[in-house]
C-alpha cells in the first residue's frame, strides 16, 4: 500500500508534458486537450442539432462557423485576460512577451503561457455576440443552445493543466496530495486541476445536460451556467495555490474567487430574471 501511495503521489513526475516531438517541433498535451475539448463540444452540439432540440434554426455549417469564432475569442480573451488581470506590470515593461515565445531576458524559447479563464469567457461571449449579429440569431437563444455542452470541454482543459504540471494546489498533508516537478518547494499539494476537472467539467456538464430540455430551466441556461461554474470555482480556489505575483487579496481571497463572485451575482440575476433579461441579452 505504501508503495502504491508513493507512486500515486509522484505521478506528475512520470508525465511528459510533450505528447509529440519531431526535431524542434513539439506538441504538448495541453494543446491536444484544448483540441479535444473543442471537438467534444462540437459533437455534443451536432447531436443537439440532429435531434432538433429546442427547435433551434441552426445547421452544421453554422455550428462550425460559431466554433471558429469562439476559438478565436477564447485564445485572444484568455491571453489578454492573463496579461491585464494577472501580470500587467510585467507585460507593460515587456510588451513583446505577450506574443513572443522567447524570454525577453534570457532569450530562451519558453513558449507562450498564461491564460485566464475569465478573460477567455469574455472573449467567447464577445465573439459569439458578433456571430449572432452577423447571422441574425438571438444571443439568448444561442446561449441556451450552446451552454449545456460547454463544461464538457472544460474537463479536458483542466486535465491539460494537470498534464502540464501547472495550476497545482496548496500544500496539504492528505494522502491524495501529489508532488509536482514545477514546485520549487517540493511540497505535497492538492491536485486542484483534477478537482476542477471533476466539478467544473463532469458535474456541471451532467447537471446542465440533464436540464437542457427542462421547460423551467432551458431558457435560463446562461445564468445557470454562470452560477454553477462560479460556485464550483470559488470552492476549488480554497485548495488551489494563488498566483505568486498576486497572492491573496484582503488576506484570504484569490483573484479567481473575486471574479467568480461577480460571475455568481450575474448568473443569479440572469437565472432569476428569465425572460426579463431577454431584451438585455438580445
Amino acid at each position: 500500500m505504501d508503495n502504491f501511495i508513493y507512486h500515486y503521489q509522484h505521478l506528475p513526475y512520470d508525465i511528459n508534458p510533450i505528447a509529440i516531438q519531431v526535431g524542434f517541433l513539439k506538441v504538448d498535451w495541453y494543446s491536444l486537450m484544448y483540441l479535444a475539448g473543442f471537438l467534444t463540444v462540437y459533437f455534443l452540439l451536432k447531436y443537439r442539432i440532429k435531434k432538433k432540440e429546442n427547435n433551434f434554426p441552426f445547421d452544421i455549417s453554422k455550428l462550425e462557423d460559431l466554433l471558429m469564432y469562439s476559438f478565436v475569442g477564447l485564445i485572444l480573451g484568455a491571453r489578454m485576460g492573463y496579461v491585464l488581470f494577472y501580470n500587467f506590470s510585467y507585460y507593460w515593461e515587456n510588451p513583446l512577451a505577450i506574443i513572443s515565445p522567447y524570454d525577453p531576458i534570457t532569450h530562451q524559447f519558453i513558449g507562450i503561457y498564461g491564460m485566464s479563464f475569465h478573460g477567455g469567457l469574455i472573449g467567447i461571449i464577445l465573439f459569439s455576440w458578433i456571430f449572432t449579429k452577423k447571422n441574425k440569431i438571438g444571443f439568448q437563444k444561442l446561449a441556451n443552445f450552446v451552454v449545456p455542452a460547454i463544461p464538457a470541454g472544460y474537463f479536458f482543459g483542466r486535465v491539460g493543466n494537470f498534464l502540464n504540471g501547472e495550476l497545482y494546489g496548496r500544500a496539504t498533508q492528505k494522502f491524495w496530495g501529489m508532488y509536482f516537478p514545477q514546485d520549487s518547494f517540493g511540497l505535497l499539494r492538492h491536485p486542484s486541476q483534477l478537482y476542477e476537472a471533476f466539478l467544473e467539467g463532469i458535474i456541471l456538464f451532467l447537471v446542465l445536460w440533464f436540464l437542457r430540455n427542462n421547460e423551467k430551466v432551458k431558457n435560463r441556461m446562461l445564468g445557470a451556467y454562470f452560477a454553477g461554474y462560479a460556485m464550483f470555482r470559488i470552492i476549488v480556489e480554497f485548495f488551489r495555490e494563488p498566483d505568486e505575483q498576486i497572492g491573496y487579496l484582503f488576506g484570504f481571497l484569490t483573484l479567481g474567487q473575486i471574479f467568480s463572485l461577480f460571475m455568481l451575482i450575474i448568473g443569479i440575476i440572469l437565472a432569476c430574471g428569465g425572460g426579463k433579461t431577454k431584451k438585455v441579452l438580445e
